[in-house]
């Protein structure tokens, strides 16, 4: 058994809000065309997805490949792509 984690009341620093920008599960339940490949997942992520695909009437399998898309269409436009550290926000730039 893992060792028990204790919260404290301290200070959490400066914190940012990142918005939402995941589908519900509703929306990830349609059929694309796709390509076959191999992906090893959690046992707890593939067991959330075949819960959530039963209750809808659809395939677990169609609804992660649903929200890769959603991902991938996100961060397909560049400017859309938060900045990595250390690097410039625009121009891609290292910073000095």
């Amino acid at each position: 058994m893992s060792k028990r984690i204790r919260y404290t009341d301290e200070p959490l620093g400066k914190l940012r809000v990142i918005p939402d920008f995941l589908p519900d599960p509703e929306q990830l339940a349609f059929r694309e065309e796709g390509v076959k490949v191999t992906l090893a997942l959690s046992r707890k992520s593939v067991e959330f997805f075949k819960e959530e695909a039963a209750k809808r009437g659809t395939q677990y399998q169609r609804m992660i490949r649903r929200l890769v898309d959603a991902y991938a269409q996100k961060y397909a436009d560049p400017a859309a792509r938060p900045a990595a550290k250390g690097t410039a926000a625009k121009g891609g730039r290292k910073a000095r």
